[in-house]
Protein backbone atom coordinates (compact mmCIF):
# COMPACT_ATOMS: atom_id res chain seq x y z
CA UNK A 1 0.00 0.00 0.00
CA UNK A 2 1.24 3.30 -0.69
CA UNK A 3 1.46 6.25 2.03
CA UNK A 4 -1.23 8.53 0.21
CA UNK A 5 -3.70 5.38 0.31
CA UNK A 6 -2.95 4.78 4.07
CA UNK A 7 -3.22 8.68 5.25
CA UNK A 8 -6.66 9.19 3.29
CA UNK A 9 -7.49 5.70 5.06
CA UNK A 10 -6.33 6.73 8.72
CA UNK A 11 -7.65 10.49 8.49
CA UNK A 12 -11.52 8.86 7.79
CA UNK A 13 -10.60 7.72 11.81
CA UNK A 14 -11.53 10.64 14.14
CA UNK A 15 -9.33 10.68 16.46
CA UNK A 16 -9.64 13.85 18.08
CA UNK A 17 -7.76 14.54 21.56
CA UNK A 18 -10.09 16.76 24.62
CA UNK A 19 -8.13 19.10 26.94
CA UNK A 20 -10.99 19.01 29.83
CA UNK A 21 -11.02 15.41 30.22
CA UNK A 22 -9.33 13.54 32.74
CA UNK A 23 -9.43 10.16 31.42
CA UNK A 24 -6.16 8.33 29.70
CA UNK A 25 -6.24 8.32 26.96
CA UNK A 26 -8.38 12.11 26.39
CA UNK A 27 -10.69 10.20 24.00
CA UNK A 28 -11.77 6.42 23.61
CA UNK A 29 -11.82 7.45 19.76
CA UNK A 30 -8.10 7.18 20.09
CA UNK A 31 -8.23 3.75 20.14
CA UNK A 32 -10.33 3.17 16.98
CA UNK A 33 -7.11 4.07 14.77
CA UNK A 34 -4.72 2.44 17.33
CA UNK A 35 -6.50 -0.64 17.02
CA UNK A 36 -6.38 -0.47 13.40
CA UNK A 37 -2.60 0.05 13.50
CA UNK A 38 -1.92 -2.62 15.82
CA UNK A 39 -3.92 -5.24 13.33
CA UNK A 40 -1.73 -3.62 10.26
CA UNK A 41 1.53 -3.99 12.08
CA UNK A 42 0.66 -7.51 12.95
CA UNK A 43 0.01 -8.24 8.93
CA UNK A 44 3.13 -6.32 7.92
CA UNK A 45 4.87 -8.89 9.75
CA UNK A 46 6.53 -6.36 12.90
CA UNK A 47 7.01 -8.02 16.27
CA UNK A 48 6.93 -6.64 20.14
CA UNK A 49 3.26 -4.97 19.12
CA UNK A 50 1.62 -3.97 22.21
CA UNK A 51 -1.07 -1.57 22.90
CA UNK A 52 -1.21 -0.60 26.53
CA UNK A 53 -4.35 0.51 28.47
CA UNK A 54 -3.17 4.23 27.99
CA UNK A 55 -3.35 3.67 23.84
CA UNK A 56 0.51 3.80 23.23
CA UNK A 57 1.40 1.58 20.52
CA UNK A 58 4.69 0.23 19.99
CA UNK A 59 6.08 -2.04 17.40
CA UNK A 60 9.35 -3.48 15.96
CA UNK A 61 11.20 -4.43 13.10
CA UNK A 62 13.72 -6.83 14.11
CA UNK A 63 17.92 -5.99 12.65
CA UNK A 64 19.03 -7.74 9.64
CA UNK A 65 21.19 -10.97 10.51
CA UNK A 66 24.51 -9.37 11.25
CA UNK A 67 22.84 -5.49 11.76
CA UNK A 68 22.37 -6.84 15.41
CA UNK A 69 24.86 -4.31 16.41
CA UNK A 70 24.36 -1.09 14.76
CA UNK A 71 22.17 1.12 16.94
CA UNK A 72 17.95 0.92 17.87
CA UNK A 73 16.54 3.81 15.60
CA UNK A 74 12.55 4.88 16.82
CA UNK A 75 10.19 6.76 14.71
CA UNK A 76 7.34 8.23 16.73
CA UNK A 77 3.91 10.03 15.35
CA UNK A 78 0.88 10.53 17.17
CA UNK A 79 -2.54 9.67 16.99
CA UNK A 80 -4.83 12.44 17.81
CA UNK A 81 -5.93 15.57 16.02
CA UNK A 82 -6.40 18.97 17.45
CA UNK A 83 -9.85 19.65 19.19
CA UNK A 84 -9.41 22.59 18.22
CA UNK A 85 -11.65 21.79 15.00
CA UNK A 86 -13.29 19.41 13.71
CA UNK A 87 -11.89 15.56 13.07
CA UNK A 88 -15.15 13.79 12.43
CA UNK A 89 -16.06 12.67 8.91
CA UNK A 90 -12.81 14.24 7.37
CA UNK A 91 -13.65 14.15 3.54
CA UNK A 92 -10.64 15.25 1.06
CA UNK A 93 -10.42 16.76 -2.12
CA UNK A 94 -7.54 15.49 -4.10
CA UNK A 95 -6.62 17.78 -6.88
CA UNK A 96 -4.17 16.20 -9.52
CA UNK A 97 -1.78 18.51 -10.98
CA UNK A 98 -2.60 21.39 -9.22
CA UNK A 99 -2.46 24.55 -11.00
CA UNK A 100 -0.56 26.73 -7.94
CA UNK A 101 -4.05 29.02 -7.72
CA UNK A 102 -6.69 29.41 -5.08
CA UNK A 103 -8.33 26.05 -4.33
CA UNK A 104 -12.28 26.67 -3.29
CA UNK A 105 -13.14 23.97 0.19
CA UNK A 106 -16.27 21.84 -1.33
CA UNK A 107 -18.85 24.30 -0.72
CA UNK A 108 -18.16 25.33 2.97
CA UNK A 109 -17.36 28.96 1.19
CA UNK A 110 -13.90 28.85 2.65
CA UNK A 111 -10.86 29.25 -0.29
CA UNK A 112 -7.45 28.08 0.52
CA UNK A 113 -5.70 31.14 -1.16
CA UNK A 114 -2.09 31.28 -2.43
CA UNK A 115 -2.02 35.04 -0.67
CA UNK A 116 -2.18 33.32 2.92
CA UNK A 117 -0.34 30.17 2.23
CA UNK A 118 2.86 31.23 -0.06
CA UNK A 119 4.26 27.75 -0.17
CA UNK A 120 1.05 26.98 -2.79
CA UNK A 121 3.31 28.05 -5.41
CA UNK A 122 5.51 25.34 -4.98
CA UNK A 123 3.01 22.67 -4.78
CA UNK A 124 2.18 23.69 -8.01
CA UNK A 125 1.82 20.32 -10.90
CA UNK A 126 1.48 18.06 -7.83
CA UNK A 127 -1.14 16.17 -6.67
CA UNK A 128 -2.98 18.06 -3.92
CA UNK A 129 -4.98 17.50 -0.83
CA UNK A 130 -7.16 19.84 0.75
CA UNK A 131 -10.38 19.40 3.24
CA UNK A 132 -14.11 20.36 2.19
CA UNK A 133 -13.88 22.98 4.39
CA UNK A 134 -16.00 21.78 6.94
CA UNK A 135 -13.14 19.90 8.95
CA UNK A 136 -9.42 19.52 9.70
CA UNK A 137 -7.73 17.21 7.31
CA UNK A 138 -5.22 15.16 9.81
CA UNK A 139 -1.97 15.44 8.32
CA UNK A 140 -0.83 16.00 11.90
CA UNK A 141 -0.04 13.47 12.40
CA UNK A 142 -1.44 11.09 10.49
CA UNK A 143 0.68 11.69 7.62
CA UNK A 144 3.62 10.93 9.65
CA UNK A 145 2.13 7.82 11.19
CA UNK A 146 1.24 6.91 7.18
CA UNK A 147 5.11 7.73 5.77
CA UNK A 148 6.30 5.62 9.29
CA UNK A 149 4.31 2.42 8.36
CA UNK A 150 5.15 2.52 4.64
CA UNK A 151 8.67 3.11 4.86
CA UNK A 152 8.58 -0.01 7.03
CA UNK A 153 6.36 -1.90 4.18
CA UNK A 154 9.05 -1.08 1.70
CA UNK A 155 11.86 -2.22 4.13
CA UNK A 156 10.11 -5.06 4.90
CA UNK A 157 9.42 -6.06 0.91
CA UNK A 158 12.56 -4.91 -0.79
CA UNK A 159 14.72 -6.49 1.76
CA UNK A 160 16.58 -3.15 3.21
CA UNK A 161 19.19 -3.89 5.54
CA UNK A 162 18.78 -2.33 8.87
CA UNK A 163 19.11 -2.62 12.70
CA UNK A 164 16.61 -2.59 15.06
CA UNK A 165 13.88 -0.41 14.44
CA UNK A 166 11.16 0.60 16.78
CA UNK A 167 8.14 2.47 16.24
CA UNK A 168 5.88 4.17 18.67
CA UNK A 169 2.73 5.58 17.98
CA UNK A 170 1.60 7.68 21.01
CA UNK A 171 -2.37 10.01 21.94
CA UNK A 172 -3.12 12.85 23.41
CA UNK A 173 -0.02 15.00 21.58
CA UNK A 174 -2.40 17.92 20.88
CA UNK A 175 -2.95 18.11 24.28
CA UNK A 176 0.31 18.01 25.78
CA UNK A 177 0.42 14.15 26.96
CA UNK A 178 1.53 12.30 24.54
CA UNK A 179 5.00 11.00 26.61
CA UNK A 180 2.75 10.93 30.06
CA UNK A 181 2.60 6.67 29.67
CA UNK A 182 5.93 6.74 26.97
CA UNK A 183 8.23 4.21 28.42
CA UNK A 184 11.38 4.83 27.09
CA UNK A 185 13.24 1.87 28.45
CA UNK A 186 10.74 -0.65 27.14
CA UNK A 187 10.77 1.07 23.78
CA UNK A 188 14.22 0.51 23.68
CA UNK A 189 16.32 3.12 21.18
CA UNK A 190 19.32 4.56 21.25
CA UNK A 191 17.72 7.76 19.42
CA UNK A 192 14.75 8.47 17.84
CA UNK A 193 12.68 11.14 15.38
CA UNK A 194 8.78 12.23 15.60
CA UNK A 195 7.25 12.07 12.31
CA UNK A 196 5.51 15.55 12.62
CA UNK A 197 6.76 18.32 11.33
CA UNK A 198 5.97 20.17 7.74
CA UNK A 199 7.64 21.24 4.94
CA UNK A 200 9.55 18.45 2.97
CA UNK A 201 13.22 18.70 3.58
CA UNK A 202 13.10 20.33 7.15
CA UNK A 203 14.49 18.94 10.66
CA UNK A 204 13.63 20.60 13.79
CA UNK A 205 16.08 19.95 16.86
CA UNK A 206 14.96 24.01 18.54
CA UNK A 207 11.50 24.42 20.02
CA UNK A 208 9.70 26.72 22.50
CA UNK A 209 9.43 26.18 26.29
CA UNK A 210 6.30 25.95 26.85
CA UNK A 211 3.38 26.39 29.56
CA UNK A 212 -0.22 26.73 30.08
CA UNK A 213 -1.71 29.75 32.50
CA UNK A 214 -5.18 29.99 33.89
CA UNK A 215 -6.72 33.19 35.66
CA UNK A 216 -9.75 32.34 37.72
CA UNK A 217 -11.25 35.31 38.87
CA UNK A 218 -14.20 36.05 41.05
CA UNK A 219 -16.39 39.18 41.15
CA UNK A 220 -19.27 40.01 43.23
CA UNK A 221 -23.21 40.22 41.75
CA UNK A 222 -25.37 42.53 43.29
CA UNK A 223 -28.40 44.21 40.91
CA UNK A 224 -26.43 46.86 38.96
CA UNK A 225 -29.05 49.39 40.42
CA UNK A 226 -27.43 49.37 43.93
CA UNK A 227 -23.66 47.99 42.66
CA UNK A 228 -21.98 51.33 43.58
CA UNK A 229 -18.51 50.60 45.38
CA UNK A 230 -20.07 46.91 45.79
CA UNK A 231 -20.00 45.29 42.48
CA UNK A 232 -16.70 43.40 41.20
CA UNK A 233 -17.71 42.69 37.12
CA UNK A 234 -15.16 39.34 37.20
CA UNK A 235 -15.62 39.92 32.93
CA UNK A 236 -14.27 42.91 33.01
CA UNK A 237 -11.05 42.28 34.90
CA UNK A 238 -10.56 39.29 32.71
CA UNK A 239 -10.47 42.17 29.62
CA UNK A 240 -8.27 44.12 31.88
CA UNK A 241 -6.09 41.18 32.48
CA UNK A 242 -5.80 40.85 28.93
CA UNK A 243 -4.70 44.45 28.41
CA UNK A 244 -1.87 44.16 30.57
CA UNK A 245 -0.60 41.74 28.73
CA UNK A 246 1.58 43.15 25.41
CA UNK A 247 -0.35 43.30 22.80
CA UNK A 248 2.01 42.91 19.80
CA UNK A 249 3.30 39.28 21.89
CA UNK A 250 0.64 37.43 20.07
CA UNK A 251 0.90 34.42 17.61
CA UNK A 252 -0.56 36.26 14.73
CA UNK A 253 2.19 38.88 15.03
CA UNK A 254 5.49 36.88 15.73
CA UNK A 255 7.19 34.33 13.75
CA UNK A 256 10.15 32.65 14.21
CA UNK A 257 12.12 32.33 17.23
CA UNK A 258 9.74 35.32 18.84
CA UNK A 259 7.28 34.25 22.04
CA UNK A 260 4.06 35.11 22.69
CA UNK A 261 1.39 34.80 24.81
CA UNK A 262 -1.91 33.45 23.20
CA UNK A 263 -5.17 33.67 24.41
CA UNK A 264 -7.23 30.34 23.67
CA UNK A 265 -10.17 30.68 25.64
CA UNK A 266 -12.12 33.52 27.37
CA UNK A 267 -15.52 32.63 29.14
CA UNK A 268 -17.57 34.76 31.87
CA UNK A 269 -19.87 36.89 34.14
CA UNK A 270 -20.17 39.59 36.67
CA UNK A 271 -19.63 36.30 39.42
CA UNK A 272 -16.94 34.66 37.64
CA UNK A 273 -14.76 34.32 34.67
CA UNK A 274 -11.97 32.38 33.02
CA UNK A 275 -8.64 32.87 31.09
CA UNK A 276 -6.78 30.43 29.47
CA UNK A 277 -4.16 31.50 27.87
CA UNK A 278 -0.54 29.00 26.49
CA UNK A 279 2.52 30.85 26.74
CA UNK A 280 5.71 30.23 24.80
CA UNK A 281 9.52 31.23 24.30
CA UNK A 282 12.30 29.74 22.46
CA UNK A 283 14.46 31.72 25.10
CA UNK A 284 14.51 29.70 28.68
CA UNK A 285 15.35 33.10 30.44
CA UNK A 286 12.73 35.21 28.54
CA UNK A 287 10.20 32.52 29.07
CA UNK A 288 10.70 32.57 32.93
CA UNK A 289 10.23 36.31 32.60
CA UNK A 290 7.02 36.14 31.05
CA UNK A 291 6.00 33.28 33.93
CA UNK A 292 6.99 36.07 35.95
CA UNK A 293 5.16 38.82 34.51
CA UNK A 294 1.81 36.77 34.71
CA UNK A 295 2.51 36.41 38.47
CA UNK A 296 3.27 40.09 38.73
CA UNK A 297 -0.24 40.79 37.14
CA UNK A 298 -2.27 38.23 39.63
CA UNK A 299 -0.34 40.57 42.43
CA UNK A 300 -1.37 44.07 41.05
CA UNK A 301 -5.37 42.66 40.55
CA UNK A 302 -5.71 41.18 43.92
CA UNK A 303 -3.75 44.25 45.02
CA UNK A 304 -6.58 46.57 43.76
CA UNK A 305 -9.50 44.09 43.92
CA UNK A 306 -9.07 42.34 47.03
CA UNK A 307 -6.91 39.20 47.72
CA UNK A 308 -8.35 36.12 46.34
CA UNK A 309 -10.18 38.28 43.64
CA UNK A 310 -7.91 36.24 40.63
CA UNK A 311 -5.80 33.11 40.95
CA UNK A 312 -3.30 32.15 38.72
CA UNK A 313 -2.23 28.63 37.81
CA UNK A 314 0.90 27.66 35.53
CA UNK A 315 1.45 24.41 34.25
CA UNK A 316 4.37 23.87 32.03
CA UNK A 317 4.21 21.32 29.24
CA UNK A 318 7.20 21.29 27.30
CA UNK A 319 11.19 22.10 26.99
CA UNK A 320 13.72 23.65 24.28
CA UNK A 321 15.51 20.59 23.25
CA UNK A 322 18.09 22.10 21.27
CA UNK A 323 20.74 21.29 24.12
CA UNK A 324 20.48 17.33 23.59
CA UNK A 325 21.35 18.04 20.45
CA UNK A 326 24.60 19.82 20.74
CA UNK A 327 25.97 17.30 22.93
CA UNK A 328 25.05 14.11 20.95
CA UNK A 329 24.58 15.61 16.85
CA UNK A 330 24.37 12.44 15.06
CA UNK A 331 20.39 11.90 14.46
CA UNK A 332 20.63 15.24 12.87
CA UNK A 333 23.31 15.04 11.05
CA UNK A 334 21.66 11.53 9.26
CA UNK A 335 18.64 13.31 8.93
CA UNK A 336 20.01 15.71 7.42
CA UNK A 337 22.23 13.57 4.96
CA UNK A 338 19.14 11.07 4.58
CA UNK A 339 17.41 14.59 2.91
CA UNK A 340 20.17 14.82 0.67
CA UNK A 341 20.02 11.54 -0.55
CA UNK A 342 16.68 12.12 -1.74
CA UNK A 343 17.46 14.98 -3.61
CA UNK A 344 16.52 17.85 -1.08
CA UNK A 345 18.12 20.89 0.67
CA UNK A 346 18.07 19.91 4.61
CA UNK A 347 16.87 23.11 6.33
CA UNK A 348 16.68 23.68 9.87
CA UNK A 349 14.04 25.46 11.74
CA UNK A 350 12.27 26.18 14.93
CA UNK A 351 9.36 24.39 16.09
CA UNK A 352 6.54 27.29 16.94
CA UNK A 353 5.24 24.97 18.97
CA UNK A 354 6.58 21.27 20.45
CA UNK A 355 6.09 17.67 19.68
CA UNK A 356 6.69 14.43 21.68
CA UNK A 357 10.27 14.22 20.40
CA UNK A 358 10.79 17.57 22.76
CA UNK A 359 9.50 15.93 25.90
CA UNK A 360 11.75 12.26 24.94
CA UNK A 361 14.65 14.06 24.51
CA UNK A 362 14.49 15.88 27.66
CA UNK A 363 14.16 12.74 28.70
CA UNK A 364 17.10 10.98 27.92
CA UNK A 365 15.75 9.89 24.42
CA UNK A 366 17.41 12.22 21.60
CA UNK A 367 14.13 12.58 19.32
CA UNK A 368 14.57 15.20 16.35
CA UNK A 369 11.24 16.11 14.20
CA UNK A 370 10.86 15.21 10.51
CA UNK A 371 9.40 16.87 8.31
CA UNK A 372 5.58 15.05 6.83
CA UNK A 373 4.76 17.37 4.22
CA UNK A 374 2.15 19.26 5.75
CA UNK A 375 0.56 22.18 5.97
CA UNK A 376 -1.77 24.45 7.48
CA UNK A 377 -2.09 22.07 10.49
CA UNK A 378 -5.08 22.27 12.86
CA UNK A 379 -8.07 23.66 10.54
CA UNK A 380 -9.76 24.01 7.81
CA UNK A 381 -7.11 24.95 5.18
CA UNK A 382 -4.70 22.02 6.34
CA UNK A 383 -3.37 20.19 2.98
CA UNK A 384 -0.39 18.08 1.75
CA UNK A 385 0.43 16.36 -1.62
CA UNK A 386 1.46 13.02 -2.60
CA UNK A 387 4.41 13.75 -3.57
CA UNK A 388 5.12 15.43 -0.07
CA UNK A 389 3.75 11.88 1.46
CA UNK A 390 6.03 9.75 -0.95
CA UNK A 391 9.83 11.85 -0.57
CA UNK A 392 8.98 12.18 3.08
CA UNK A 393 8.54 8.19 3.21
CA UNK A 394 11.91 7.88 1.37
CA UNK A 395 13.66 10.43 4.02
CA UNK A 396 12.04 7.53 6.97
CA UNK A 397 14.01 4.77 4.80
CA UNK A 398 17.12 6.72 3.82
CA UNK A 399 17.67 6.88 7.79
CA UNK A 400 17.44 3.31 8.44
CA UNK A 401 19.94 3.08 5.57
CA UNK A 402 22.45 5.30 6.80
CA UNK A 403 22.25 3.72 9.88
CA UNK A 404 22.92 0.31 8.94
CA UNK A 405 26.19 1.36 7.10
CA UNK A 406 27.55 2.10 10.81
CA UNK A 407 27.79 -1.51 11.95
Amino acid sequence: MKTTDRFLEYVKINTASDPDSTDTPSTKLQFHLAESLEKEMNVLGLTEVTLSDQCVLFGSLPATPGYEKVPVIGFIAHMDTSPDFSGEGVNPQIIPDYDGKNVPLGKSGKVLSVKNFPRLKKLKGCTLITTDGTTLLGADDKAGIAEIMTACEEIIEKKIPHGKIRIGFTPDEEIGRGTENFDIRAFGADYAYTSDGDEEGTINFENFNACAATFEIHGVNVHPGSAKNIMVNAALIACEINQMLPSGEIPSKTENYEGFYHLCDIAGDVEKATLKYIVRDHSKEIFHARKESLKLIEKLINEKYGVGTVKLTLKDQYENMAAVFQKNPEPLNIAKQAIKNVGLKPVTAPIRGGTDGARLSLLGLPCPNLCTGGYGFHGPYEHITKEGLEICTRIIIEIVKIAAEKK
